[in-house]
């Protein structure tokens, strides 16, 4: 998904359930247990904790990194966890179906450049694949921006030669001068750019031509949000008011995230350049909707999910209007201090 999503921070899922269980005896909070990939647009999740946005929601927000989906679903099948964050396109794939638990009911940040493939000098176009290999890993943002870009151009998928790979190998293997392009998430881009013995090696797409393509979304577990809508109404008051905090005191705000990723304040901001916008409250409304009107993130699922069935990445067409619940945007703040 973006700039630190390829390090590792898998952990076993019991050892989940005890990060999750340290301390979490708070009297008069309820508790939330929210895990997502070690990415910094999920930051603001920390910082509405630091600055006691949470609290006042009468929340406890407990948070886990893992890059792993595999072991997301399961744990929120189980209750294990409550919260995710991921992208949307990540979401729609298997195992999941309309009766699988978690509803997106928020956004949290969008890929405006951080997700990209670059190809080597002969490839001018999009459309000058056809015939050549394309390396990338499945199910990943730069997956998704080469399915849209040469469908728009004619290109079948299936006229492309398809090379599977970790995106972490992608810089290795694009010194391979049978591979013409080659898919990833900074700072692999551009890493590999800066390292790399091609000529003309450069940036083909990125995430910034699809604008709300690439969008990380807040999924709840369906049987909590239901019984606790409220809650999680807060939840998302505590974020947005997060993001407002920082774009009002930036330099204050990083230096409260970047610790949690063992960043400096500069290394934080470094992998927000790379094309990253934290979703404002009106910005979610925007992609969102409002109640009985459907909105940008409604377009962007179906467009996924479409290329998701395409390449078995889905065995079932899943709804985006029982995936996508945009009521609690609705009047969030009323009654409540902004």
């Amino acid at each position: 998904m973006k700039h630190f999503k390829g390090k590792s921070a898998s952990i076993l899922v019991g050892v989940i359930i005890v990060l999750f269980s340290i301390g979490a005896e708070a009297k008069d909070l309820y508790e939330i247990k929210c895990i997502f990939p070690y990415w910094t647009g999920f930051a603001p999740t920390f910082l509405a904790r630091d600055l006691g946005y949470f609290e006042e929601e009468g929340l406890k927000v407990d948070i886990v990194f893992d890059d792993d989906r595999g072991n997301v679903l399961p744990a929120m099948m189980r209750g294990d966890v409550d919260c995710s964050e991921r992208t949307i396109g990540e979401y729609l794939t298997r195992p999941r179906t309309d009766e699988t638990t978690g509803t997106a009911i928020g956004t949290i940040d969008l890929s405006l450049g951080a997700d990209a493939v670059i190809a080597d000098g002969s490839i001018k176009t999009v459309a000058d694949l056809k015939g050549k290999v394309y390396a990338g890993e499945p199910n990943h943002p730069a997956y998704m921006l080469i399915q849209v870009a040469l469908k728009e151009v004619g290109v079948a998928w299936k006229d492309v030669i398809y090379r599977p790979i970790q995106t972490a190998d992608g810089m290795a293997i694009f010194e391979d001068s049978s591979i013409a392009a080659v898919g990833g998430f900074e700072p692999m881009i551009s890493q590999t750019l800066k390292a790399t013995s091609r000529k003309g090696a450069h940036i083909l797409l990125h995430s910034g031509d699809y604008p709300g393509l690439i969008v990380d979304v807040i999924v709840i577990r369906t049987e909590q949000l239901k019984k606790h809508p409220d809650k999680y109404a807060g939840f998302l008051r505590g974020i947005y008011r997060a993001i407002d905090y920082l774009n009002q005191n930036p330099v204050k705000a990083k230096e409260m995230m970047a610790p949690h990723y063992t960043l400096t304040p500069k290394e934080f901001q470094e992998s927000l350049d790379v094309g990253v916008e934290y979703t404002s409250y009106e910005k979610a409304v925007e992609l969102f909707g409002t109640p009985g009107q459907q909105g940008k993130i409604h377009e962007v699922f179906d467009t996924l999910m479409d290329i998701a069935l395409e390449h078995d990445l889905n065995d079932v067409k899943l709804s985006a209007d029982k995936s996508i619940d945009n009521t609690l945007l609705n009047d969030l703040w009323k009654g409540h201090k902004r």
